[in-house]
């Protein structure tokens, strides 16, 4: 196997494996072969769009399979999590389409991405399909104008792992924002969440003469509103979740019978931050209960991409730590999230009950922080460090100018290290990276606007 040798290593977690450099290494092996084999993986979605990665691999002989392997899939993995896709199209090495379709089957390692980006996602059996390098698919990509629009009387709101935000905007004037705790995660009774939505708009109803439209930002896949992967409802039976969730918001914008649109958290983080920043090509990333993502491009304009970088790998050891969902090592959400607070804790000398629930144990950790606890500052150190490389990665697949970074892991002194620490990295390991990445943390105008007043935003009166 590849050997790489970061040049920065993880304070807390030494093994750390970045993909970036990983991956890198296998290119270069790859390309100085003579009889490596040119590739190309594509990803088909409902709607006629196509992403495509084209990358060479070494000869697929019993002695490169494993390696070979293990390249190919995480990408796949990664493209999966970050444009979505229910056919992976393999062109060029019908013995490596063939393995990867074991990999992704209901018996496969990959079960979990089969069934979701299959049947939950896109209500389609998913597949791994084989063609020659000439019927190779070329891209076919979209975007997608949204946000902007304050006329009018609107609703936002956010829905978010420990609280639900709402705010009523007349004329691009907040008028109302309200916060209201709630614990959606496990709750196995649709009415719960049904109930703490329609409470959250009727308050901000209350507040404006008439509603004009309504506009949603949640955690989670959303395809034309409807939900299709969210942790906010991972409680529901899987009938319930068809028969009761899925339809959710349809439900409501019948209620109110004006224009709504709901989009994941991440894409209208991404939005609000270019729109405070009045500047496009950003990745926005929220280290909160989970790790959620979104982007606008450099034309300013959001993608049908996924964007859900919680499921996708950035560590490439064989012993990463396991997502609990998913059951994949080395995701993101393991990483940058209250998840990376908790699993890192015990490292740094921190000892936390079992029971102790995750936002408690970061809380207690940003306390330490505030009196400079070293073994704190060391749990923040890593994760800045793992970012660091993380970033890179991302920018093999995604045009960057800013990154927006939020969410609470990234708040206060604990936030101030990660952000130091990645930078050093991307200025040791990437200078090119560290001269043209943007590093942004929310402005007085974007915490003025917030996420729920921004999601408002989302949908034209016509």
């Amino acid at each position: 196997m590849l050997t790489v040798n970061p040049k920065i290593k993880a304070v807390l977690d030494p093994e750390f494996v970045p993909a970036v450099l990983w991956n890198r290494e296998f290119q270069k092996l790859a390309a100085t072969d003579p009889n490596k084999i040119d590739i190309v993986i594509a990803l088909k979605r409902p709607n006629g769009t196509v992403s495509t990665f084209k990358t060479a691999i070494l000869p697929y002989t019993e002695a490169n399979k494993a390696l070979n392997l293990k390249y190919v899939e995480r990408i796949i993995k990664f493209m999966l999590w970050m444009k979505g896709g229910y056919e992976v199209v393999i062109a060029n090495c019908p013995a490596l389409a063939d393995d990867i379709r074991k990999i992704y089957s209901p018996d496969g390692e990959r079960k979990f991405d089969y069934e979701i980006m299959g049947e939950r996602i896109y209500g389609k059996e998913f597949t791994v399909t084989s063609v020659s390098s000439a019927d190779a698919p070329e891209s076919n990509e979209i975007q997608v104008q949204l946000g902007g629009h304050l006329d009018g009387c609107r609703i936002g709101f956010d829905l978010g792992g420990s609280d639900r935000k709402c705010a009523a905007v007349v004329d691009g004037k907040v008028v109302h924002t309200e916060e209201v705790v709630w614990d959606p995660y496990f709750q196995n009774d649709p009415e719960y969440h049904k109930a703490g939505i329609r409470d959250s708009l009727r308050r901000a109803a209350e507040k404006m003469p008439r509603v004009d439209a309504i506009g949603g930002s949640a955690a989670g896949v959303y395809v034309d509103n409807h939900p299709r992967l969210a942790s906010l409802f991972r409680g529901i039976s899987k009938e319930d979740f068809a028969k009761h969730i899925v339809p959710i918001f349809d439900e409501i914008q019948k209620e109110y019978n004006v224009p709504m649109i709901v989009a994941n958290d991440g894409e209208v983080t991404a939005l609000a931050g270019a729109m405070s920043m009045e500047s496009n090509g950003v990745l926005g990333l929220s280290m909160g209960t989970s790790q959620a993502i979104g982007y606008v491009n450099l034309n300013g304009n959001i993608t049908d991409w996924l964007n859900e970088l919680a499921f996708a790998p950035v560590d490439y050891r064989e012993n990463a730590p396991a997502d609990e969902w998913s059951g994949d090592l080395g995701c993101g959400a393991q990483y940058f999230s209250q998840q990376a607070v908790a699993r890192l804790a015990p490292a740094a000398g921190i000892d936390f009950p079992s029971d102790m629930p995750f936002p408690k144990r970061l809380e207690a950790v940003q306390a330490l922080m505030l009196e400079n606890d070293e073994r704190a500052a060391n749990i923040y150190r890593t994760i800045g460090t793992c970012f660091g490389y993380a970033i890179a990665h991302y920018a093999d697949f995604y045009e960057i100018k800013n990154l927006l970074i939020l969410g609470r892991v990234s708040s206060g002194k604990g936030g101030e290290i990660i952000i130091e620490e990645a930078k050093k990295v991307l200025e040791v390991e990437f200078p090119e990276l560290a001269s043209t990445i943007n590093f942004r943390i929310p402005d007085e105008k974007f915490k003025r606007h917030g996420q729920a007043v921004i999601a408002a935003s989302l949908p034209a009166l016509k």
